[in-house]
This record gives C-alpha cells, sequence and structure tokens, in this order.
C-alpha cells in the first residue's frame, strides 16, 4: 500500500501537525512506502529513506499568518509541477488530504487528474473558528443581527466545507458526533481516527515539583486563541477566590493572539510559552488539575496527554474532549459556568483527587497511536477492494 499524505500542518504545534507526525513515525516503524507533501520554511527537497519519502515546499510572500506559527500561501500552486513530478514517480495507491488548506486542494486535484482513489480526514471545526474568527468585525452590529450573522457564517462554511470533503471516497474524524454529521453533509461513509499518545513520554514519574509547595497547578496547554475560550481562565479564577480556594496558580503554555490578554488578566499565571519534549512532559505532570474550556476540538490532544500524565482534566460537553474524558472518573465535563465549581470540588477532596489521577493514567495506557494508524491502513485497503485505481474520481475542483 502506497501512500501520499498531504497534511494542513507538520512543523506547528496543533492537532494536525502532531499526527501527521506521529503518522509519519508509523510508517517509518513500519517501513512502509509513505510519500509526505508537507509545507515549511526549509527549501524544497525529495528525500528517499528506504520507502519513506518526504516533499517539503517553502511558502512565499504570498502567504499570511493565520495563527503565529501557522500560514497559508495563495501562491502554493507554483509548486504544482514539482509535486506532480515526485507523486508519478511515487505511485501512490492512495491520496490522502487532511483539509481546505493549499495542500488539500493540490492533493484533491492531483486525486482526480491521475485516477488515485482519494480519502481525507476531518481535523479542524473550520465552521466553528469562522464563525469565532469574524466575531471582531460582527461586534458593530446590533446584538441580535451579530449572532445571526455569524450562525450563517457558520452554516455557509460547513456548507462548502462538506462539499469538498465529498470528493473523498471515505472519511475520517476523531469522535461519533463528526462522523454523523459528515456522513449526514457528505454521503460518504466515515470512520473513527482518534488520537494516541506516547505514555512512555507523558507520565506521572516525570513529576518533580516541591510537594511542600502548597499551591495547586491548574494548567492549560495549546493555542492560545479566541476559538479555545481561553478567556474563560479569568473567571475560573475569580470564582476560585470568591468561593476561598487561594491556594493555586495557572501554568499556561502555547502561544496565540490572546497570549497579551491572558498575561494581564491573569496575574498569578505562569506562560512560558511553547514546550516540547521532556520539558513539556514535565510541565503536565507537575499539574493538578487540566482546565480545557474550548468548545471547538475535534478530539483535544492535550487533554490525553494530560490524563497519560495523570491529570485530571475538566472539559465542555462540545467537541472531542467530552468523549476523552470519563466524567467523575479521569475528570469532569462541565459548562462554562460550572468550571470553577467543578475545579473546586476536586481540590477540595484529597482522596478524589488521587483516585482520579490513577483513573486518568490507566485510560490513557489503552490509547495507542499504531492502532490508531492500523485502523487507518484496514480502511485504505477497503476503499481499493471497493474502487480499484483506474476508476475515474466523480468530482469537480
Amino acid at each position: 500500500m502506497r501512500v501520499a499524505y498531504f497534511p494542513d500542518s507538520y512543523h506547528e504545534v496543533n492537532g494536525v501537525a502532531h499526527t501527521s507526525r506521529q503518522f509519519e513515525a508509523f510508517a517509518r516503524r513500519r517501513d512502509l512506502p509513505f510519500l509526505m507533501v508537507r509545507a515549511g520554511e526549509r527549501p524544497e527537497r525529495y528525500v528517499n529513506e528506504s520507502r519513506l519519502a518526504s516533499l517539503e515546499l517553502k511558502r512565499g510572500f504570498l502567504s499570511f499568518a493565520l495563527e503565529k506559527d501557522l500560514r497559508i500561501d495563495l501562491g502554493f500552486l507554483r509548486h504544482l509541477p514539482y509535486i506532480t513530478s515526485a507523486i508519478k514517480a511515487f505511485k501512490p495507491d492512495i491520496i490522502h488530504i487532511t483539509g481546505p488548506s493549499e495542500l488539500g486542494f493540490i492533493g484533491a486535484f492531483l486525486s482526480l487528474w491521475l485516477r488515485v482513489p482519494l480519502v481525507a480526514s476531518w481535523h479542524t471545526n473550520v465552521h466553528e473558528y469562522a464563525a469565532k474568527r469574524s466575531s471582531w468585525f460582527l461586534r458593530f452590529l446590533p446584538p441580535g443581527q451579530s449572532t445571526t450573522a455569524a450562525m450563517h457564517i457558520k452554516q455557509v462554511t460547513l456548507a462548502a466545507t462538506a462539499k469538498f470533503y465529498k470528493r473523498a471516497r471515505i472519511l475520517f474524524a476523531p469522535n461519533v458526533e463528526l462522523c454523523r454529521l459528515l456522513e449526514r453533509r457528505t454521503g460518504r461513509r466515515c470512520l473513527l481516527m482518534p488520537r494516541g499518545v506516547d505514555t512512555e513520554l507523558f507520565s506521572p514519574s516525570r513529576r518533580d515539583c516541591d510537594p511542600g509547595d502548597g499551591q495547586f497547578v491548574l494548567g492549560f496547554v495549546g493555542r492560545l486563541s479566541i476559538e479555545k475560550n481561553v478567556t474563560l481562565l479569568k473567571r475560573v479564577g475569580e470564582e476560585l477566590k470568591a468561593a476561598g480556594l487561594t491556594n493555586f496558580r495557572f501554568l499556561i503554555i502555547g502561544r496565540g493572539a490572546q497570549e497579551a490578554w491572558l498575561r494581564e488578566n491573569l496575574p498569578n499565571a505562569e506562560l512560558p510559552g511553547v514546550l516540547r519534549g521532556e520539558e513539556l512532559a514535565r510541565a503536565y505532570a507537575n499539574m493538578d488539575l487540566f482546565v480545557f474550556p474550548s468548545h471547538t476540538d475535534t478530539f483535544g490532544n492535550v487533554v490525553l496527554e494530560a490524563l497519560a500524565s495523570g491529570v485530571p482534566a475538566i472539559v465542555t460537553p462540545d467537541g472531542g474532549p467530552c468523549h476523552i474524558v470519563r466524567d467523575g472518573e479521569t475528570g469532569l465535563i462541565a459548562l462554562d459556568g460550572n468550571f470553577a465549581a467543578a475545579a473546586a470540588s476536586i481540590l477540595r477532596d484529597p482522596a478524589r483527587h488521587a483516585k482520579m489521577r490513577r483513573a486518568a493514567r490507566q485510560h490513557a495506557l489503552r490509547a495507542s497511536w499504531d492502532a490508531v494508524f492500523e485502523g487507518v491502513y484496514s480502511a485504505y485497503h477497503s476503499v481499493l477492494v471497493k474502487a480499484p485505481k483506474t476508476a475515474p474520481v466523480r468530482a469537480t475542483l
């Protein structure tokens, strides 16, 4: 099975990039023929390592920032001849895209032109992000109209994104709700593609904080942006203090547009920026509670990493994280207005907190990246059985 993979993101700090790096590592471990076509800051290159190949292409002056570490290049089509040459040389059985980015559109086009079956995985709730990001200009509208306009933006974006995903033979999504949504919107079969976790790296054994410190550490890891709902952390802190809990501090790891606001409004917070590897693993392990108020995450890799580190998590009932956390066992699922109360209920009960720590770790030990990607390859085989490589793809770009 020869797979050409076109991820939206690879070097950045987000769920798509993390999954893509893990997918490439899986192919390397199994010695699978795998071509990674990605964007980056390095000069374009085509490297063969056994049967593993990577093609990295530089974004140009027409690129613009979606986040501090994530860009999109409107002129990326200039690389099409080079990518086409590499794809023809590699001769993939499957082309796999991860979304409607410049790489995704090129992958979908090549699938159609070369008659290679296309599969697509949904990693980002683009429609939710579009509605959240539009708030900066919708604020000038009357309250009722701004809400209606945001809903319209959300629905239009979802319709457009679903039309794009309909080009694929089979879809993947990280939770059951998204699979059902995609199946309704596209008429395509959707299979679960959850995320795994490195339980050797993320482990309670890395905890090295001073046990006599006396302060609880409330942690957050992720992009510091509006769609992550990070401003709720201020309210959580204020309500905990109002309830008489003052022996806590925040540890907020990541970068984003809301970073300056958080520094200004959370005086008892430590914001070390982006951490990686063992440094990130130690930070997780030194947390006492993971507070993740996002409503837009399709899965929530960071939540699984926290659980692997023995840190119970509080999440919202929306998106993927609520499918990771077992309510009352490995953490709590709470509405925005109940986040502080949920945190207080755990921190005030040391025995319950300790039990949740153990349960969180045991739950994460059952999640493996190998199992995730073995399921993906099984789905690839089903695509080839039902749709031979020579069959045309009925889609338009």
